[in-house]
C-alpha cells in the first residue's frame, strides 16, 4: 500500500478537526510532514491542532516554522503573536503582532490579541486603542467588546462599559460573562450615583447655591436657553472633531511612526517624514482640544446665568 499524499492526509485532518478529533489530526499533519517537511500548510494546521490541544510549545513552533516558510502569511504572525503572549512571552508577541498587521491591517484579530498583550503589560490606554481599532475593521467582534468593557469597568467608566457589553450581547446573547460583567457595572453605577453610596468626591468651591428648584421660564429666559441648546450642539460638534482628528490623524502618524521605528531597514530616510507627521497630527489635536475646553466653558457660562 503506497504512502497517502499530503492533500489526501490534510484532507482527512481537517476532517478530523470537524468530528472534534484533534489527536487523530495531529497525527495525521505529522504523517503529512514525512512525506513534505517544507510544506507551509501542513505547518499552519499543526499549529492549530497543538494550539486546541493546549501545547503551546509546539504551537508556538510550527507557526514559526509557516513565518519562515511563507514570510507574507499575515496570519501565521498574528497567531504565533497570540501563542506567545500565552506563553508570557509579551515582546516576542508584541513584535509578531505588528508583523501581521503591517501585512494586513485589515485583521480585527490581530488588533484585538494586540489589546490582550498591552493588557499583559499594563499599558491599558495603547489597550484601548487596540480593541478599538480590532472594532473599527469589524464592529461585530463580540470579545472584542467585552474586553473593552472589562477595561472601563475598572477605570469605574461605567457608561462605556455598559454600552459595550450591551454590544457584545447583541452579537452573542446570553453570553453569562457579559451578563454577570453589565449586572456588576450597573450595580456599581448605582452605587456611585445614589447618596450614602460610599463614593468620595472633592469638595467645590464655595458659592451661592442656585435655586435648582424652580422652574425656567421660556418667555423670560428664552432667548438664553436657544443660545444654550446651541452651544451644547456646537460643543458636541467640536467633540467629534477632536475625536475624528485622534482617529484620522493622530493614530495613523503614530502607526506608521511605530512602523518606521520597528522596520528601519525598510524605511531608510523616512524617519523624519514621519516625526514631521506626528509633530503635525499632535499640533491638529491639541487645536481640537482648545476648541473643545473653549466651548464647553461657554456652555458652563450659559448654564450658570440660566441658574442665577
Amino acid at each position: 500500500m503506497g504512502v497517502e499524499s499530503v492533500e489526501v492526509l490534510c484532507l482527512k485532518a481537517r476532517e478530523a478537526i470537524a468530528q472534534r478529533s484533534p489527536d487523530t489530526a495531529r497525527q495525521l499533519y505529522l504523517q503529512a510532514l514525512g512525506v513534505k517537511s517544507d510544506a507551509p500548510d501542513v505547518h499552519y494546521g499543526l499549529a492549530t491542532v497543538c494550539f486546541q490541544l493546549k501545547e503551546l510549545h509546539s504551537a508556538a513552533h510550527h507557526f514559526k516554522e509557516v513565518t519562515r516558510l511563507d514570510p507574507l502569511r499575515s496570519g501565521a504572525f498574528i497567531n504565533l503573536g497570540a501563542v506567545y503572549n500565552l506563553l508570557d512571552q509579551p515582546d516576542d508577541a508584541l513584535a509578531m503582532l505588528r508583523r501581521g498587521i503591517q501585512l494586513d491591517p485589515h485583521r480585527a484579530e490581530g488588533y484585538y490579541n494586540l489589546g490582550l498583550v498591552y493588557r499583559r503589560k499594563g499599558q491599558v490606554d495603547m489597550c484601548v486603542q487596540a480593541y478599538r481599532e480590532a472594532l473599527r475593521v469589524n464592529p461585530q467582534m463580540p470579545d472584542a467588546h467585552y474586553n473593552l468593557a472589562n477595561v472601563f469597568f475598572e477605570r469605574k467608566q461605567f457608561v462605556q462599559a455598559i454600552s459595550h457589553y450591551k454590544l457584545a450581547l447583541q452579537q452573542r446573547p446570553n453570553w453569562d460573562k457579559a451578563l454577570s460583567g453589565l449586572a456588576q457595572v450597573e450595580a456599581a453605577q448605582t452605587q456611585a450615583t445614589t447618596p450614602g453610596g460610599g463614593v468620595a468626591v472633592a469638595a467645590a468651591p464655595a458659592k451661592s447655591p442656585a435655586n435648582l428648584d424652580r422652574a425656567v421660564d421660556p418667555a423670560a429666559q428664552g432667548e438664553l436657553l436657544g443660545t444654550l441648546h446651541r452651544a451644547t450642539i456646537e460643543s458636541e460638534d467640536f467633540g467629534r472633531r477632536f475625536l475624528q482628528v485622534l482617529e484620522q490623524e493622530v493614530e495613523p502618524a503614530i502607526k506608521e511612526l511605530s512602523s518606521c521605528l520597528l522596520y528601519p531597514d525598510s524605511s531608510a530616510g523616512e524617519l523624519d517624514g514621519c516625526v514631521q507627521r506626528v509633530e503635525s497630527a499632535i499640533a491638529s489635536m491639541r487645536g481640537a482640544e482648545k476648541a473643545l475646553q473653549l466651548s464647553m466653558d461657554r456652555v458652563r457660562d450659559l448654564g450658570e446665568k440660566l441658574l442665577k
